[in-house]
């Protein structure tokens, strides 16, 4: 068994490092621009007419090969990519790209200045871009709505119900949670040891997690999976607690996940993030334990049983 498992890492860390290098198979019969598309694509990650938008306020276009002629574009334009160029003697950045807005308006940038002013087109890039950008806010609002409304209906002197230390009769919440920490864990992972996955990821995103390295599938599948059991989730709480107590408690699994999220990222920026994932998944494997164990419910308040008899929450006799 324990082979087996020392293999499977082994695999993992094998298949998962990188995206494959596209060759040819001819050679010959190919334009050279698209030779040399191909590898810019396994270097760089986007390549010959990929198309960007531009986030910053403004960036200049240099017309090279004449000196101190520039073209200004602005936030929102859209650009596509036309050429690459090397400088060698360039001391900031060697590599030039040359994009196009229209038949006009054309000129070349720094690759690094490139990454860091345009985003691509697609729907998913622009959302990772967004949420690396704009996450924190949101995090914290939600936390304070979540500290706001435990504050209220602890002043009020009503019970709340918590994931975990006073939770609903079902597995999901903790489930979710879980997979929160698990996406987290991968994410960082990622961005620790083979950050060259997440990049080309990000100029060439996708939904499927067949589709991509197994480390970065993994990764996309956790998130479908999330999805999934947050659905589970908003299910059992509004089955289980009145409107108003299941909005509450949605409020802290939110606010759970979040906290999951970033100290999972932090832990496992520190290597320890591995430890406490073990520990949390035991601790989900104890109340699944838990949660077998008890094969009975009440007919009155559908409470989890061990055995027949006066239920201990309503008191009624079940046979």
């Amino acid at each position: 068994m324990k082979l087996l498992c020392y293999l499977a890492i082994a695999m993992f860390f094998l298949v998962s490092c990188h995206y494959p290098t596209l060759h040819p198979t001819n050679e010959e019969e190919l334009a050279q621009k698209s030779i040399d598309s191909l590898a810019f694509l396994s270097e760089r990650h986007y390549t010959y007419n990929a198309n960007f938008e531009l986030y910053a306020d403004s960036v200049l276009l240099e017309g090279l090969p004449i000196k101190d002629a520039y073209t200004t574009l602005t936030k929102g334009a859209h650009v596509v990519v036309a050429e690459f160029a090397i400088h060698p003697t360039d001391s900031v950045d060697s590599v030039w790209v040359k994009l196009a807005h229209n038949q006009e308006i054309q000129g070349w940038v720094r690759e690094k200045e490139l990454k860091e002013a345009f985003v691509p087109v697609d729907s998913i890039s622009q959302a990772i871009y967004l949420f690396s950008h704009t996450y924190i806010p949101y995090f914290i609002i939600t936390l304070a709505l979540f500290v706001i409304v435990y504050i209220v209906r602890a002043f009020r002197r009503k019970q709340l119900q918590l994931v975990y230390f006073n939770d609903i009769d079902s597995i999901y919440p903790l489930l979710l949670c879980l997979l929160v920490a698990l996406s987290a864990t991968i994410y960082e992972s990622m961005q620790l040891f083979v950050p060259q996955t997440w990049l080309h990821y990000y100029f060439n995103p996708t939904l499927s997690p067949f589709k991509a390295p197994f480390i970065l599938g993994l990764f996309l599948a956790s998130l479908w999976f999330s999805i999934i059991v947050f659905i589970a989730v908003v299910d059992d709480s509004f089955r289980q607690l009145r409107p108003s107590a299941a909005v509450f408690y949605l409020l802290g699994v939110m606010a759970a996940c979040i906290v999951c999220y970033f100290f999972f990222i932090l832990t496992t920026h520190i290597y320890i993030g591995y430890l406490f994932l073990a520990l949390f998944a035991w601790l989900f494997y104890k109340k699944i334990r838990k949660s077998i164990r008890y094969k009975y419910r009440c007919g009155q308040c559908r409470k989890r049983l061990k055995q027949k008899g006066k239920c201990p929450y309503c008191g009624a006799i079940n046979e």
